[in-house]
Order: C-alpha cells, then sequence, then structure tokens
C-alpha cells in the first residue's frame, strides 16, 4: 500500500488500494545520483511519465511532465512532476512520486487532492477581458506603467480547491517604491473574470520597506582561462575571486563554478550591464566608493553559496545542471533591495542607503541564489503561508551560507543582513531567534492570520522553528551574539545542530514540498524529510515536532 500525502492545509491522507502503483524502476538511468539529479530526464523518460500517470489513477485529459529527480543514497527516487490537463498547464496540480529502490511506489505527495477536471476548456471570457482585469490588479497594487505584453495564457487553477479554468497573465512594470521591477502574475476566472490570485515573480530580500531608489550578459567561451584574482571587499575582508583571462587583463567571471559572471548596471535600471574587469586582477579596495567594491562582495557571495550547494547539499548549481545566474551590482541611485529574476536568471543588488552600503552582503547573495533553487524544485507559490515557506528558505539558506563561508569579518548568525545597515540605526533586517524582534510585524509563531501577512513577516515563523531546531530554546551567546528565543507555551527545545537542520530543510524542500504547502504541510515534509535521514523514531525527527510545537504549528 501507499499513501497520497496533501501538501497543503494540514497534509490530509490518503489511502489506496495495494499494488495499484507498483512500477518498474524505468524513469531514472543507473548510477543517478542527487547530484545530478536536477537534470530533467530524457524526452525516452515521456513513457514512464504516461505509466506513472496511469498507474496514480489520472484522468485520460491529464498528463505528467518531469520537472525534477532526487536519488536518496538508499535507492529511494522522489521524481517531481508538473501537470497539464487537455494539453493545458494546471496551476498547483503539482505532485512528487516517491518510489524504493525496487522501483515501487511508496507515497505521493500531491500539492491538491481534487480531481482535475473542468466541465469545458472553453472560456466564457475573452483574453482581452482577461488582461483588462491583470492590468487593473497591476495598478491597484501601485504598479507603476503596468503593462501585459503577452496574451494572457489559459491554464487550470488547482491551488485553491476545486479546479477551474483561468487565464494566466504577467503585468510588467514597476513597484510601488518607483525602481523595483514588477512582474505580477494575475489569475483570472476565464468565465467570471473573477480574480483567483496575484503574486509578484520579482523576489526580493527587503519587501519594499523602502521608497529609495534585465536580461543575462554574456559568458565568455568556455575554453577561456581561469586564472586567480584577489579582491577587497567591504564586508568579508580579503578574499580570493576565480577570474577569468582575456587578452586585455582579467574579467570577473568564474569559469570554474558554472560561469558565474558579476556585471555593472552603471546605476541604471534596465540593460544588460557591463562584465567588469581588471588589468591586475586586483578587484576594488573594500570601500564603497570604489566601483569594484561591490563587485568583489557579489562575486565572493556568488561563489561561497555555489560552494555551499556543492559541497553541503549536493547541489550543481540552481537547477543542478551546472549553470549559474549573473550577479548584477550598481542597480538604480541609493537602492536599498536586492531581489531575483528567475526569466532574466540573475540575481540584483542596490548600492544602499546614500550609495554606502551595497546589499551584497554573503547571507543576501545567499538568500537571492536560493530563491533559484526554491523555483527550480517546490517552486512555492509566493503568497500565503507557501510565500512565507518560499521567503524563509532563502533566509535559512543565506544564514547556512554565511556560517559555512566562515569568513572572519563575516562570522556567522542568525541575522539577516546585519552588515548592510538597512534601517540606518545598525539593525539587521531579520531576526531568527525571535522574528518579532524587527519591531515590523514578523511572526514568532503560526496563527490562522499568518498567511495575510506580507511573505517576509509570515517567513518569521519558518525562520523561527529553524533556530529552535538548530539551537534551541532560552538565552545563550553563540559566535559572539546573544540570542534569546521563547516558544509559544514555553516548552524547551534542545536544537540538533545547525548542520543537520540545513539538511533536513533541504531535504523537505526538494523531495516533499510542493506549490502550496502551508505551514503545516512543512511539518509533515520535515518529519519525513528526518525521518528518511535520521530515522522515525530518532531524536532528531523529536527536535522536529518539537521546534514545530513551539512556534504553535501542531498536528
Amino acid at each position: 500500500m501507499f499513501s497520497i500525502t496533501t501538501a497543503g492545509s494540514r497534509a490530509r491522507r490518503l489511502a489506496l488500494v495495494s499494488g495499484a502503483a507498483v512500477l518498474t524502476g524505468t524513469l531514472l538511468a543507473a548510477g543517478t545520483t542527487a547530484a545530478s539529479a536536477g537534470a530533467v530526464p530524457a524526452a525516452a523518460e515521456a513513457g514512464a511519465a504516461a505509466a506513472t500517470a496511469a498507474s496514480l489513477g489520472l484522468g485520460g485529459e491529464e498528463q505528467l511532465i518531469v520537472k525534477d529527480v532526487i536519488k536518496d543514497a538508499d535507492g529511494t527516487v522522489h521524481t517531481r512532476y508538473e501537470r497539464t490537463y487537455a494539453g493545458l498547464p494546471v496551476l498547483g496540480g503539482d505532485l512528487v512520486v516517491h518510489r524504493n529502490a525496487g522501483g515501487a511506489v511508496t507515497s505521493v505527495t500531491k500539492a491538491t487532492e481534487a480531481d482535475i477536471k473542468v466541465a469545458s476548456v472553453t472560456p466564457k471570457l475573452a483574453p482581452a477581458a482577461a488582461h483588462s482585469a491583470a492590468v487593473q490588479a497591476a495598478e491597484a497594487a501601485n504598479t507603476t506603467g503596468a503593462s501585459a505584453g503577452d496574451s494572457p495564457r489559459k491554464v487550470i487553477w488547482a491551488a485553491d480547491g476545486k479546479p477551474v479554468l483561468a487565464y494566466e497573465t504577467v503585468v510588467t512594470g514597476v513597484q510601488r517604491d518607483g525602481v523595483t521591477p514588477s512582474r505580477l502574475r494575475v489569475i483570472t476566472d476565464a468565465d467570471t473574470g473573477r480574480k483567483l490570485h496575484e503574486a509578484q515573480l520579482i523576489l526580493d530580500i527587503a519587501g519594499g520597506i523602502t521608497a529609495k531608489s534585465g536580461a543575462a550578459a554574456a559568458k565568455p567561451s568556455a575554453a577561456a582561462p581561469a586564472a586567480v584574482g584577489t579582491g577587497a571587499s567591504q564586508y568579508s575582508g580579503s578574499v580570493s575571486l576565480n577570474t577569468t583571462k582575456t587578452s586585455s587583463g582579467f574579467s570577473l567571471v568564474d569559469s570554474v563554478r558554472g560561469g558565474s559572471s558579476t556585471v555593472d548596471l552603471k546605476h541604471k535600471t534596465s540593460g544588460n550591464g557591463t562584465v567588469f574587469t581588471d588589468a591586475d586582477n586586483k578587484w576594488g579596495n573594500g570601500l564603497p566608493g570604489n566601483n569594484q567594491t561591490a563587485a568583489v562582495d557579489a562575486a565572493y557571495g556568488a561563489a561561497q553559496t555555489w560552494d555551499f550547494y556543492k559541497n553541503v547539499l549536493h547541489r550543481n548549481g540552481i537547477k543542478n545542471d551546472g549553470r549559474a545566474p549573473v550577479s548584477r551590482v550598481h542597480y538604480g541611485s541609493a537602492y536599498q533591495n536586492a531581489f531575483w529574476d528567475d526569466q532574466s536568471f540573475t540575481i540584483t543588488y542596490g548600492d544602499g542607503a546614500g550609495n554606502q552600503h551595497a546589499l551584497t552582503q554573503l547571507d543576501v547573495a545567499g538568500h537571492e541564489f536560493s530563491h533559484g533553487v526554491t523555483s527550480a524544485t517546490a517552486d512555492l507559490q509566493y503568497s500565503g503561508e507557501s510565500g512565507g515557506l518560499n521567503e524563509a528558505t532563502s533566509d535559512i539558506f543565506g544564514t547556512a551560507v554565511e556560517w559555512n563561508a566562515n569568513n572572519a569579518q563575516d562570522k556567522g548568525d542568525y541575522l539577516l543582513g546585519e552588515k548592510i545597515d538597512i534601517f540606518g540605526n545598525g539593525k539587521p533586517l531579520r531576526y531568527q531567534d525571535k522574528p518579532s524582534k524587527d519591531g515590523r510585524g514578523s511572526a514568532d509563531y503560526w496563527s490562522a492570520g499568518v498567511g495575510n501577512l506580507d511573505v517576509h513577516y509570515s517567513s518569521g515563523v519558518a525562520n523561527h522553528f529553524f533556530y529552535l531546531l538548530s539551537e534551541g530554546s532560552g538565552a545563550k551567546d553563540i559566535n559572539g551574539v546573544h540570542y534569546d528565543s521563547p516558544t509559544v507555551d514555553g516548552s524547551t527545545v534542545t536544537g540538533i545542530g545547525r548542520d543537520k537542520a540545513v539538511q533536513i530543510w533541504y531535504k523537505a524542500l526538494t523531495a516533499y514540498f510542493t506549490s502550496t504547502t502551508d505551514y503545516h504541510g512543512a511539518r509533515e515534509a520535515t518529519l519525513k524529510a528526518a525521518a528518511d535521514l535520521y530515522g522515525a523514531n530518532s531524536a532528531e525527527a523529536k527536535a522536529v515536532a518539537a521546534a514545530w510545537a513551539g512556534v504553535n504549528v501542531k498536528p
């Protein structure tokens, strides 16, 4: 017998008849490992996907498309699928099939338990009406220059319960701060015109807390010779940088790490930017007035994040395909934010207040890179509780990157952006031991209304969970920083160490989270991850349950 788990509300379980989904292990070629699992299987696997759809009892109009594959050391395989219905994408219809080493399906994690079917795939509403409604929604969200260049895409919207025929429209423009780009995804009922959902596709770290104020650059040939330079950073001291030798000197392109490049936007808010070059391979001077200094921090952050994912989590880049994003610095003027853009595969950094505090600190780099990893795996919707989990995932891995780098000038801590001085008072952007210390409304504990908060504040529940799981509750000094982490009921939580907590969260993200996972679903997913890694009755699994209880996420 295998089970189906819905990753949304409270992870309701449904049992299916024994033997209904026993498949041969044809999905993966022999020898596939977690380090290479992110690559989508070849077209030859389409037959296996069709067999899986049939074995799960999906309707004849439904098809599965392999998105991601993870293979555990014990041979267990977790295959993430996107779904279509009558050829239309099913948003919120993703699922993960879990097979044992023998190829038999043991369980299925689904974003929705609803049967995917609609009365008709012929909409009553014309695309032009959906286009107009989406632009109006963007304007209501204070998007300036709102424009939907592409025609609305017909989809099945299944993320909120009963599937409905809908239009998906992406509206571009500029967000309410007047400088951050906007790509707002709006879902409209294709029969009634009612707005069903909206979410921002430009994922930033600051959440628009200030009112101040692309496409990937071309990479050099893979055969270009690598070199090692030195950089004087603003936040991390003197660092080594992998660069590329050119005919006139060196470019800030790391051919060792997927062709990661760092480009200068020269205070513009559009365009490709220009790859940084230098004659003697000595970069920056550690001061914000030097144009190269922010580039040094960005390149170093990209390298440290890449190494963290490769060496600690055995992931080969954002999509597990060996490709690195482009880091763009000097965006706008005095822009106090940084953001990830999945479409252009870029991380973009502003220079902060007075152009003196670029948002290029290590944990910020790790945060933005990790938004890409979430998109490539669970693709947590950036609204409601799933949006809080998306944002917290970036905080968690950003923190882990900083600890893993072991940099004496930017020591590991459970504070986000503590060096970028985004508030002008020396305080960090976020606190993981007690998120409400930010004074901006971050949630320490789960409540029924937490999903109504901005995702940067609802993320506090998962950030607090991660701290409790890593370090435990109560007062303590760690690496020179004082923390005092409470629990909702005064219970005592004993931490299992950050390294194990990181492994559990990554396992949950890549194997058990879906696009609609909420906080109760995250509890179930991390319990499964802990059981996979350390045993169902292990101290680690018990600590996961205790840490969730400490933030008021209970069965």
